[in-house]
């Protein structure tokens, strides 16, 4: 190696430096845009689905929707379909207020009912997610009894 390729070395390493340095200098540090947020509440049961926006307190309805919506027939309320639609309908009323993030809560019944949501639920979270929102947490909320009242059907249970 001659000594002019080893003062190229050299000078190498302190030219990238020095043009990382630069390009922080030109690129300046923006702040990130505050997002809106806002929560959605899914209740689902084997009976229906509710899908219900609210501000981050809880406490202003922007947007609901049901799955008896969307669906003629009763039977058909806790669907995959009902919930997608009744979804889709929440998330542009979102659109529209200008909600960019939010949290999923999802409901059972509990209690003494069913604790496992109904079958819309994991449409309707998948709908959410297509819509283009960025989702913060999704956590369940079903409540659970630490010792309930009896349990309905009598002493000897429900007679079909």
């Amino acid at each position: 190696m001659s000594s002019t390729q080893m003062e190229e070395a050299e000078r190498r390493p302190e030219e990238t430096s020095q043009e990382a340095q630069e390009a922080q200098k030109v690129a300046p540090q923006v702040p990130k845009k505050a997002l809106k947020w806002g929560i959605i509440h899914i209740y689902s049961s084997y009976n229906n689905i509710i899908v219900h926006l609210t501000d981050l307190t809880g406490a202003e309805t922007i947007a609901r929707a049901s799955g008896g919506m969307f669906v003629d027939a009763g039977r058909l309320e806790p669907t995959p379909y009902a919930a997608t639609r009744a979804a889709s309908y929440v998330m542009e009323a979102a659109k529209q207020k200008g909600i960019e993030a939010v949290h999923i809560k999802v409901r059972a019944p509990g209690g003494v009912k069913a604790k496992t949501p109904g079958p819309g639920t994991q449409a309707a979270i998948r709908a959410i997610a297509r819509s283009g929102v960025m989702i913060g947490r999704i956590e369940d909320v079903t409540p659970i009894p630490h010792d309930s009242v009896r349990r309905k059907g009598g002493r000897r249970g429900r007679r079909v």
